[in-house]
Order: structure tokens, then sequence, then C-alpha cells
């Protein structure tokens, strides 16, 4: 029995030894004076507050940290952006950069407060301007964690060959110090505290074993190029819960938009209904995108209730056939077809109609019912391609590219493109293992689409 109790302990201090060990914690800032401070351009001390402008810098002095929890108290005012760096050299420069940025009007409107920036940007910002919120950074061994309120938005684990563009190149997990900068406008900072963690290798060699291989991953190529990383198109459906969305957001390193599916005889059917789903959704760190379903939302749902929603999307794959059939194009049991070439004109012509109901983006594009699917590019010619996207300029209407589908296909997006209408990136998933917006890339790279043709939802 001795024996066996001495097996336990051990395996329990082995356990605990595995985790980052807490030092003492060291207040570094909390409405004193800045002495331990190298400051550079605009940074005053007022009613215990620092108060950077523009490019205004403080840099720790004589400090160099590996392993830590720091947690800032900060606020940005009017607009004002900056940026926690860590393991920078004593000047501030180099190292991983954590966005100060609550700033929805910005172009660049993909880098919001919390994200490690060029590595896991994030697209929604769950505080306000003019509004003070905690931001903790914890790097322990190879995993960077950032949390705002508490709220954990990262969750990275640097690989041991990880992938970055050479202006990106100092972002790598070494030791150093930590700077907070101004980049644009007013931030400030009310406190700061650091406490150093002490991790045992065995940590690392397991999160390492549990790290994205970043040599063939598409997603990170998105982050170091500053392109919006964002899947439009997801349902919480099937095992895809809300927890598991957030984890898995954050391990793939992809912003998501929850859309619930509203209709007459879907989840959401009323006003009421979307009010409550919103109610159940604040604080979380989802854009919110509204899912019309048949031909009667427009009617049933309100505009004042519709704009709560980032964005709205439908598609155009219910309809009602010229003998009087109410159709949807997935359900095999729901299309009658006597004369393929007339169905298809019923189809593009059924597609034209829908682009004047009150939406933002056109999903599912192009989808073709699976009889005929696998002659898609013989029924999407080019009259019927221009004849879409004529409609689809004249309303001012945005272009989902479809993962799960693989459509629309090229010469549709290069024409898209050409007739100058943004994008979108979704899927559409049925269940949580819906990969990784793939053919987004794909077609991305081969139609030369840009971070500015990229929709920007209305934030």
């Amino acid at each position: 029995m001795g024996k066996m109790m001495l097996s336990l302990l051990s395996v329990l201090i082995l356990l605990i030894s595995g985790c980052g060990e807490q030092e003492k914690k060291r207040i570094l800032f909390d409405g004193g004076n800045l002495a331990g401070w190298l400051t550079e351009g605009t940074v005053n001390l007022s009613d215990s507050v620092i108060g950077m402008a523009d490019a205004g810098k403080m840099t720790l002095k004589n400090a160099t940290f590996t392993d830590f929890e720091l947690l800032v108290t900060a606020r940005t005012v009017e607009k004002g952006k900056g940026e926690v760096r860590f393991h920078t050299d004593e000047n501030g420069n180099g190292g991983y950069a954590v966005a100060l940025d609550n700033d929805t009007d910005h172009p660049e409107w993909w880098t919001k407060t919390g994200s490690l920036l060029s590595v896991r940007n994030l697209v929604k910002s769950i505080v306000d301007d003019n509004e003070w919120f905690d931001l903790r950074i914890r790097v322990e061994g190879k995993k960077i964690e950032v949390a705002v309120n508490d709220q954990l938005l990262v969750e990275y684990i640097e690989p041991a060959q990880p992938y970055r563009t050479p202006e990106n190149r100092s972002q790598i997990l070494s030791k150093g110090t930590i700077s907070i900068q101004g980049t644009e406008g007013v931030i400030e900072i009310r406190s700061v505290e650091m406490t150093p963690l002490k991790v045992e290798k065995a940590l690392i060699s397991n999160q390492l074993a549990e790290a994205i291989d970043e040599s063939t991953d598409g997603i990170i190529r998105l982050h170091q190029a500053n392109f919006p990383v964002l899947d439009y198109h997801v349902h919480l459906k099937e095992d895809l819960t809300l927890e598991l969305a957030k984890s898995q957001s954050r391990r793939y390193g992809i912003n998501y938009a929850l859309a619930p599916n509203c209709g007459i005889g879907f989840p959401i059917q009323n006003d009421a209904e979307v009010v409550e789903y919103f109610e159940r959704m604040k604080g979380e760190p989802f854009i919110q995108a509204m899912q019309g379903e048949g031909r009667e939302w427009p009617t049933t749902f309100s505009p004042e209730v519709r704009n709560l929603f980032n964005y709205v999307f439908t598609d155009a794959m219910t309809f009602t056939d010229r003998k009087g059939n109410r159709t949807r194009l997935w359900i095999p049991e729901e299309v009658f077809i006597d004369n393929e070439q007339e169905y298809m004109d019923l189809i593009v012509e059924n597609i034209v109609k829908v682009m004047d109901e009150p939406m933002d983006v056109y999903v599912n594009p192009t989808f073709l019912p699976d009889v005929m699917n696998d002659r898609y590019e013989e029924f999407w010619t080019d009259e019927r391609q221009e004849r879409v996207i004529e409609a689809m300029v004249r309303t001012n209407k945005v272009l989902e590219i479809n993962h799960r589908y693989k459509i629309p296909n090229k010469s549709f997006i290069q024409k898209a493109k050409a007739a100058g209408l943004k994008f979108t990136f979704g899927t559409n998933n049925s269940n949580s293992d819906f990969g990784k917006l793939e053919y987004c890339i794909e077609m991305m790279k081969e139609c030369g689409i840009t971070a500015q043709e990229m929709y920007k939802p209305n934030l």
C-alpha cells in the first residue's frame, strides 16, 4: 500500500511539474511613476493613467521574460490603436504583438483587440472604444493565450517550424522584454502586472505534438499576408456546439460568423426569437449573420430585427417551379425535370429574382441539383453567368465562394471580380468537421482576390 501511495504521489508531482509554476506577481505600473520604463514619443501620466498618442511607446527597462502571464488594463480612446509587444528587444522592437484596436470603421477591419497580429487576427472586438478592459497574455512554453475580460480569444501553439514571411521573421518565441506602443490616436493604460512562470520541458514536448503543421497550413499564410480570415457561413448544427465552435475557431485560427437559420419551419421563426438569440449570444466572440430561409423570410422578420445581424444572406435553392411545386434543390424528391435546359433557365430566373430580396450576400451560389451537377460547366454557360452577375451588380450583392459545394467555378468568380463584386468565404457546414476553407483559398489564389475585395460586415 505504501509503495502504491508513493507511486501515485510521484505521478501527481510529475503532472503538476508539467504546468507553468507561478513566481511572485510583479506590479509594473499601478498609477504611480514610470521610473521602470523607457518612454519615447508622446507618453503622459495624468491622474494615475498613462496616455499614449500616435507613436508613443513605453518599454520595460532591464527586464527579460520567457514564460509569463501579463495583465494590462487599457482602453482605446476615440478610435485610438496600439499594441502590446512581448519578447522584444530593449527598444521595443521585434517579438509578437497583440492588438489594441476597437475601431470598427477602419479599412483594416480584421485586426481587432486581442489579435495576435499576423498569426491569429480577430475580426470581432468584444469591447468598445472608450471602454476599460483587461487584456491577459499568457506565454507558457510554446503556447500563447490571449484573453479579453477573461474571454479566451487566442490559443496558439507555435510549431517547431513556424511559417513566417520575411517581414514577420521576428515573430518567434524566445525571450525579451515587453513594450506597449501606440500606433494611431490615443490609448490609455491604467495598470500593468506581470507574473513570471516556470515551465518544464515535458510540457513543451506535449505542446509541440499538438501544434498545427504550418508547412502546409493555408490559414497561417492568410494571417501572415494580412488577409481577413473569416468563415462567413457557419451553423451550430449536430455536434458543433457553441463551446466547440469557440475552441475550434481558436485552434484553427479561423474567425467564425454564426448564422442561425431564420424562416418558417426553421429554428428561428419570428422577431421575438431573434431577440432571444441575441440575448444568448451576448459577449460571444462571433460575427452574427442571418440566413433567410424560403422566399417568405423578408416579410417574416422586420427590418429592425434583421439589422441586429452583422449581415444577412440567403440562397436561391428554394422556389416554386412552373407546375406550382415547392422546390428545394438539395432534396432530390422535390426536383421535377421535364427538360433540363428549360429547368436551368428556371433556376437562373429564380436567382435573378432573389437578388431583389433585402439581403447582403448570395450564398450557395450556382448550386445545381444532383442530377445536373455532374455537367455544371455545360449548364452554367457564359450567358447565364453574366445574367446572374448583372443582377448582383444592379442590386449591390456580395458573392460567396462556398467551400462545401466548391462553387461557383473559377470562370464565374473571375467574371464577378471583373464586374467589381465583393466576396465572402463560406462553408455552410452540417457538423463540426468542415475543413479550413481550402476551396476558397484555392480560388483566392487562382483568381487573385485581394483583402480589399473581401466583404466587410456591418461591425
